[in-house]
C-alpha cells in the first residue's frame, strides 16, 4: 500500500513529528507500506527524529505572498500526487490551507485528515480577532466534513467538531519502558516548545510560589526556544532563574523522565499531549491544567495525577506542593499512571490504522 502524508515540517522537534516518525517507521517495517511525505519550507535542516530511510520526502518551498502561496501550493501538491500515485492521502497539518486540500485538489485518491490540534487554538481576544476566529472555526468545520474521514485523537477532541465522518485513533506510545523513575529526585519536568499555547508563562508564575516554599527543588523545561517569547528573561524577572533550567529538546527524552519525580503541563490548548502519555509510562504523576481538550483524556483526577481547572493558579500550586511534600502519594499516583497508559500500546494503535487504510482501499 502506498501512503502520502502531508504535513508542515518533518524536521522539527515537536510531538506531531515524533508521532509521524513512529507511525511511518512502523508501517514500513511491520506492514511493508510505501510512504511518502510532503512538507513545506523544510530548508536544509536535518531531521530531528529518526525516519526510515525508505521514506521519500518532498518539499514545497512557499514564499511570503499568501495569495501566491495558495496557488503554488495547489499546483505542486497536484504534481506530487500525480507523481506518487498514493492509495490514500493523510493530511496532518492544522493550517487553513491544509484544511482546504479537498477543495483545492482534483484527485480520486481518498483523503483523510488527522487532527493534532484543538479547534480552539486561536488566542487573540479583541472583538475583531474574535470575529475572524469564529469565521476560521466555521471554515475548518466545513472543510473537516469534506474529507473521507476526520481522525481525532480522542472522543473529546472529536466532539469539538460538527462532523459525521469522525474516527477516533489515539496517538501510540512509542517508548518500550523497562525501568521507571524512583520518584526520589527533587526535580520537576516540563516538555514544551516556547510558544503562547504551551503556557510556559503560566508555569513560571506557578513555580515562583512553589519554589519559595521548596527552594531545594528544580524545574527543568525542555523545549525549543523562541525569539519572540523570552521565557528565561521572565524567570529572571520573577527571580526564579536559579531553580529553573531551560534546556533544548533532546532525542532521549525518556532518560529525562526517569530522573524526574513530577510532570507538569500548563498549556492553553492540547489535542492529545504525548508528553503526558510518555511521562506516565515512566511512572510520573502529573499536574496539568484542564485546557481544551487533551489532558482530561489522559489524567484521571486524584488517581494518576491532578487535573486543575484551567487558569486556577492557586489550585495548581496547592496540588504541586502536595506532590512535592508527599512521596507516598507520588508513588501511588505513579503506579496508577503506568497502568493508565497501557491502552496506548503501539501495536494496538497501529493495527487500528492498518484496518482503516485497508477498509478505505477496498471501498
Amino acid at each position: 500500500m502506498k501512503l502520502l502524508y502531508i504535513t508542515q515540517r518533518a524536521n522539527e522537534e515537536g510531538g506531531v513529528q515524533r508521532v509521524l516518525s513512529v507511525k511511518t517507521n512502523y508501517l514500513i517495517e511491520k506492514f511493508n507500506y510505501e510512504i511518502s511525505v510532503i512538507t513545506q519550507n523544510a530548508g536544509d535542516k536535518d531531521l530531528f527524529f529518526e525516519f526510515n530511510k525508505k521514506i521519500k520526502f518532498y518539499d514545497i518551498s512557499l514564499k511570503s505572498n499568501k495569495a501566491f502561496n495558495l496557488l503554488q501550493y495547489k499546483k505542486e501538491l497536484q504534481q506530487y500526487i500525480k507523481k506518487i500515485q498514493p492509495d490514500c492521502i493523510i493530511v496532518c497539518d492544522f493550517a487553513l490551507k491544509s484544511f482546504s486540500i479537498p477543495l483545492l485538489i482534483k484527485t480520486k485518491t481518498p483523503i483523510i485528515f488527522e487532527a493534532h490540534g484543538s479547534k480552539f487554538n486561536e488566542y487573540k481576544e479583541s472583538r475583531f480577532y474574535g470575529l475572524i476566529n469564529k469565521l476560521k472555526y466555521q471554515y475548518r468545520n466545513y472543510c473537516a466534513s469534506q474529507f473521507l474521514y476526520f481522525v481525532a485523537l480522542s472522543e473529546e477532541s472529536l466532539n469539538e467538531w460538527s462532523v459525521k465522518n469522525g474516527v477516533v485513533i489515539s496517538n501510540p506510545l512509542w517508548i518500550g519502558t523497562k525501568s521507571f523513575s524512583d520518584l526520589e529526585s527533587k526535580k520537576i519536568i516540563a516538555v514544551a516548545r516556547h510558544s503562547y499555547e504551551k503556557g510556559i508563562d503560566r508555569l513560571l508564575q506557578i513555580w515562583k510560589s512553589v519554589t519559595e516554599k521548596h527552594p531545594d527543588w528544580l524545574l527543568e523545561i525542555y523545549g525549543k526556544p523562541s525569539e519572540d517569547l523570552q521565557f528565561p528573561n521572565l524567570a529572571k524577572k520573577l527571580k526564579i532563574e536559579n531553580s529553573t533550567a531551560f534546556l533544548n529538546p533532546v532525542k532521549d527524552i525518556h532518560e529525562k523522565y526517569k530522573t524526574a519525580s513530577i510532570l507538569v503541563m500548563t498549556s492553553r490548548n492540547e489535542a492529545q499531549p504525548m508528553v503526558l502519555i510518555e511521562g506516565m509510562a515512566f511512572g510520573l504523576p502529573s499536574v496539568a491544567y484542564d485546557c481544551p481538550v487533551g489532558p482530561r483524556t489522559i489524567i484521571r483526577n486524584n488517581k494518576n495525577g491532578f487535573l486543575i481547572e484551567d487558569g486556577n493558579k492557586d489550585s495548581f500550586i496547592e496540588k504541586l506542593n502536595l506532590l512535592i511534600e508527599d512521596s507516598n502519594l507520588r508513588i501511588k499516583m505513579g503506579a496508577e499512571a503506568i497502568k493508565s497508559v497501557e491502552k496506548y500500546n503501539l501495536e494496538s494503535i497501529m493495527q487500528q490504522w492498518k484496518t482503516l487504510f485497508e477498509s478505505i482501499v477496498k471501498s
